[in-house]
């Protein structure tokens, strides 16, 4: 076989590969990105409502996530907890959701977000990129007066976060919490508790 021949086939073999990462790559946006575009589209005209007003003040800081319907990520979660932190230099709120995976002594594991808010008004609408290109809604559907306890959601109602600022006796800060939306208009089914152990 010619050097000429050999590098060709090289070339060739080369050019494939790259073609099936593109068409990868292409597949895995369109997988995250469509269905995202799917449920806004859908939710559109049925907007769901949030709370009046969040001071962003009062709601910085850590949260301990209860119990909710949670995302494929977010499985065999363990001592749960959501902090924000207001940027007011970049506009946006870095987010970060640390857990023990599968038992109170797993893994530790640490997602960082970034949120910026949609809704000046009420301070109520986020959207939240966990990592490029994803980008989501999260919506502020329920809080206590004293910012003890907070219920966030999605458009589509799939998802669902109660969260609190003690992890301690969880059941009446849960039943507060459906309760709550309830008379938003809020699917309140749970499906997850998430154990606390701290």
């Amino acid at each position: 076989m010619s050097k000429r021949s050999s590098n060709f086939k090289i070339f060739m073999i080369k050019w494939r590969r790259r073609e099936v990462l593109v068409d990868l790559k292409s597949a895995l946006i369109k997988l995250i990105v469509l269905p995202s575009a799917l449920v806004t589209v859908a939710c559109s005209s049925h907007p769901i409502k949030t709370v009046d007003k969040v001071d962003l003040k009062k709601f910085e800081g850590p949260w301990y996530v209860l119990a909710g319907r949670f995302t494929s990520f977010e499985k065999e979660v363990h001592n749960g907890i959501e902090s924000y932190k207001l940027d007011p230099d970049a506009d946006n709120i870095d987010i970060s959701f640390t857990y023990n995976k599968g038992s109170f002594t797993g893994e530790k594991k640490s997602i960082p977000q970034t949120g910026w808010v949609i809704n000046k008004d009420t301070n109520a609408h986020w959207k939240v990129r966990p990592w490029w290109p994803l980008k989501f809604d999260y919506l502020i559907v329920a809080l206590a007066d004293d910012y003890s306890w907070t219920a966030v959601g999605v458009p589509s109602q799939k998802y669902l976060w109660i969260m609190a600022r003690d992890w301690k006796n969880p059941e009446p800060t849960i039943e507060a919490a459906v309760k709550k939306l309830n008379e938003m208009g809020y699917d309140s089914r749970i499906e997850v508790r998430v154990p606390h152990q701290h």
